[in-house]
């Protein structure tokens, strides 16, 4: 059964009713989501996202996800919504790390949670293993010039010491907060381009993945 961090893991952050309704005025449309699938060619489970989210003036919600190490990853595909602030790519990896940001403001919540596959027993399928990686509430985000620098948010425990956000998850977390300062976005802040997309477009071949901005 799974208990209660995995649990909140799987949920994600908890906005409240009014947030969530503002957040559906304004436009801001974000799919938190995991769920655990199998691929039958690979005969292996994956775990599929959705990046997504964007921004108004005064609020913005966003959702992207990197690897196990912070590592950009690249997504199955890019998805053109009708609007912005929306869904922007589908990924799908053996583990995801989500980075789940939330602004009001200069105000934030932070949520970085993984998720991956337990163990196969007896070919039966397995449950989806979730874990609070980074929790982190009403916190401070100074937005300042994002196109010059890298702004990360700050947060606080309730005795007023600094919680530090786990340095390999620096540049996700960097790329969820221009998630949430992207006015009418449409397009991924981290997932990056795969490597046949790139071919395709004429790009060079060098790197293993572009990543999107």
């Amino acid at each position: 059964m799974p208990d209660k961090q995995d649990s909140m893991a799987r949920r994600g952050l908890t906005l409240s009713k009014r947030v969530l309704r503002r957040l559906a005025e304004v436009g801001i449309f974000v799919q938190s989501q995991v769920s655990l699938e199998h691929q039958h060619l690979a005969k292996r489970y994956v775990v599929r996202g959705t990046e997504s989210g964007g921004a108004v003036k005064e609020l913005g919600r966003y959702v992207t996800f990197c690897g196990p190490d912070g590592e950009p990853l690249p997504y199955l595909h890019p998805i053109d919504a009708i609007g912005v602030n929306g869904v922007h790519a589908v990924v799908v990896a053996p583990a995801l790390v989500r980075i789940e940001l939330f602004r009001a403001g200069r105000t934030c919540q932070l949520l970085i949670t993984k998720h991956e596959p337990g163990k196969v027993e007896n070919n039966k399928r397995p449950l989806l293993e979730n874990r609070v990686l980074f929790r982190g509430v009403n916190g401070l985000v100074d937005l300042g010039d994002l196109a010059g620098r890298s702004v990360m948010p700050e947060f606080w425990s309730r005795a007023g010491e600094l919680l530090g956000i786990p340095p390999v998850f620096a540049a996700a977390v960097g790329a969820a907060t221009k998630g949430v300062s992207c006015v009418g976005c449409s397009h991924s802040h981290y997932l990056a381009i795969p490597v046949a997309a790139v071919g395709r477009q004429g790009l060079p071949m060098s790197e293993t993945v572009q990543t999107a901005r």
